[in-house]
């Protein structure tokens, strides 16, 4: 357990996890009042910031019942430390000299700064997941951590492809391209475990094959290529991306990896080849505002303001309707089904409060939001709901998310090794040799 620590919490790790005053185990927490007054400012709005400061609001509520709240503070539970809440905390002469403005920052740093210097026998420590603050925290001296409890550890498996088990014995090699049952994974005598649905290459002196364990029958089969609404997998990871995207078993798919490998495209593809399984597709990504641009500032109505954001997805789209005849009979499907909102594009904020059945959804430019907003997807799954996110966790739009603590990774590390989830990486880059070398080069 060790030594009691004091944490003085950051406005943005509340509206990262709303729930994260209940992570600190036996230790206090002390919230500025300015973070009450910035929580304030959130409460108005569908984003899932949003709910979360009206979520934590109310939690608030519920642990001030008490009359002496604001001077003994509230009991977070058994087991867990104190709630405090510092309404008129000291200004440091430090602070005032470093910085000449008092801004929201620079008042949460006092609280932190002013309660090291009275409680020197208690650690304190100001959690942010603002790296600036981070930064002018520790220029005074202060200690500081970012929000971790939601961080995961190995992310290295998004640098890579698919292993590839080589010196396999070659007679296993064509018995799984004779059997299209496959060899029970015994048999197989591979190095090492693999995970649920994970894909593989095995390799002898004399050929070589793509594999998967297939979490329903426990065997391993071979993968075949596929097409899916014209398009086909133009590598191993494009295939093996296309054999998880239309496998009925699987109800959970992550695709990651850079701009131009095919993610979004092959997961819109593999959901048009099964349009007769679904009542509906549904294709959403996160509004991420860029250059300050919020969508209050854009003209027209809320179409039209989350129109420019959606594009990307209209671009795949158009990539698959160009490969048919204007009067083919693909391209008056694709038409009939958009005019009949069996294939809608929105803003994923659109999407709360609603059940998904019977409907193939698709999460783009899934690095973007938090675990709890992935948590909230998946559980709108209803019956006969597939789920696909895609995204690339180097790019990250998001200013209190990284590559460890973002939706995207966080759900794959959390799921792995679960019959009704696969997660293929693609490295790739498909889109063209300019995309593939910019990608690599800068």
């Amino acid at each position: 357990m060790g030594a009691k620590k004091n944490f003085v919490l950051d406005t943005n790790v509340i509206l990262h996890d709303y729930k994260s005053i209940y992570n600190f185990q036996e230790n206090d927490i002390y919230l500025p009042i300015v973070v009450l007054e910035e929580l304030d400012k959130f409460k108005k709005g569908n984003e899932q910031i949003n709910f979360n400061a009206r979520e934590f609001v109310r939690e608030m509520d519920a642990l001030s019942s008490s009359d002496d709240f604001f001077k003994k503070g509230a009991s977070l539970g058994d087991g867990l430390g104190r709630l405090f809440v510092v309404t008129n905390p000291e200004y440091p002469e430090l602070l005032s000299k470093t910085f000449s403005e008092r801004t929201a920052d620079h008042r949460i740093m006092a609280v932190a700064l002013d309660m090291q210097m009275k409680k020197k026998s208690i650690r304190t420590i100001l959690v942010s997941k603002d790296v600036n603050l981070r930064m002018k925290a520790k220029s005074i001296g202060l200690d500081v951590q970012d929000y971790k409890t939601d961080k995961v550890q190995n992310v290295d498996i998004f640098d890579k492809a698919q292993e590839t088990f080589e010196d396999i014995d070659p007679d296993l090699v064509d018995r799984l391209y004779a059997e299209p049952y496959g060899l029970p994974l015994a048999e197989c005598n591979l190095p090492h475990e693999v995970a649920a649905n994970e894909c593989f290459m095995l390799k002898s002196c004399r050929s070589t094959v793509m594999a998967k364990y297939d979490a329903a029958s426990g065997n391993v089969k071979k993968v075949k290529k596929e097409k899916a609404f014209g398009i086909e997998g133009r590598n191993a990871e494009q295939t093996f991306a296309l054999d998880a995207l239309l496998n009925d078993d699987v109800k959970l798919v992550a695709v990651t990896g850079r701009a131009g490998t095919g993610k979004t495209l092959l997961a819109l593809a593999a959901a048009l080849q099964q349009h007769e399984t679904y009542k509906q597709i549904l294709l959403a990504r996160p509004i991420v505002a860029m250059s300050n641009k919020d969508l209050g500032f854009l003209p027209g109505d809320e179409k039209q303001k989350v129109a420019p954001y959606m594009q990307p997805l209209f671009d795949n789209l158009n990539v698959i309707k160009h490969q048919f005849a204007p009067s083919s009979r693909e391209l008056k499907l694709l038409d009939d089904m958009q005019k009949n909102e069996q294939l809608v594009i929105e803003a994923l904020a659109f999407i709360r409060g609603r059940s998904l059945s019977n409907t193939y959804l698709i999460v783009d430019e899934a690095q973007n939001l938090t675990p709890h907003e992935v948590k909230t997807i998946i559980t709108r799954a209803g019956e006969g709901c597939k789920i696909v996110f895609t995204g690339d966790v180097q790019q990250i739009d998001t200013p209190y998310l990284d590559i460890q603590s973002n939706g995207l990774v966080y759900m794959i590390d959390k799921m792995k090794g679960q019959d009704l989830f696969a997660h293929v990486n693609l490295i790739k880059g498909e889109r063209s040799k300019l995309s593939e070398l910019a990608s690599v080069l800068l």
